[in-house]
């Protein structure tokens, strides 16, 4: 119970398609997204490390974009499909880029690998897509790496590292993460 003369919290309905699944949730406006999966949603995948956009622990994908939970506000997701690392498998089938990391063993805390697994899905999405990294050498883009008809050659550690760059592990798993995201790449 709010107290007397105390301003009411704004409030709004919010409808989400969260790994598939059609939610409307009455949210205090300044909820984040990263909260609003965590503590409503009790979808605690994405976490919550620096609370500033600056380590990618709570990467998550919104409309098959990545991005940084901690930052959105829910209510500006009002209609959008959101996809947490609990939404990736199929089932008992693990997402590739979940296998891959099982299979290098691109964790050592485990804290990050959420918005890595996630981050790296997006990454690989926006590089089949043609977009181009920072790391794209002139000389490695093809005639079809123009966002919407293929991803720039070759797929190296360097391009990864560079578009992995937002998701820090503080454990140093890197050269490991690095190469499941190579394999998942190749397949």
């Amino acid at each position: 119970m709010p107290e007397p003369g105390a301003p009411e919290v704004p409030v709004s309905l919010v409808s989400l398609r969260v790994n598939g699944t059609r939610l409307s949730l009455r949210l205090d406006n300044r909820t984040t997204l990263l909260d609003a999966l965590r503590e409503h949603l009790d979808l605690v995948g994405a976490k919550k490390g620096c609370d500033h956009g600056q380590c990618g622990a709570c990467t998550v994908l919104v409309g098959g974009r990545r991005a940084n939970s901690c930052l959105l506000l829910a209510v500006a997701c009002d209609g959008s499909d959101v996809t947490t690392v609990e939404g990736l498998a199929e089932g008992e089938r693990l997402h590739p880029v979940q296998e891959a990391f099982v299979a290098h063993d691109a964790l050592q805390c485990g804290y990050c690998t959420p918005g890595q697994i996630c981050s790296a899905v997006g990454m690989l999405a926006e590089a089949a897509e043609g977009h181009p990294s920072y790391a794209t050498a002139p000389d490695r883009l093809t005639a079809d790496s123009v966002p919407g008809r293929g991803a720039p050659e070759p797929f190296d550690a360097l391009e990864i590292r560079e578009r992995m760059s937002g998701n820090l592990c503080r454990c140093g798993a890197y050269p490991n993460i690095v190469d499941a995201i190579a394999e998942a790449a190749r397949s």
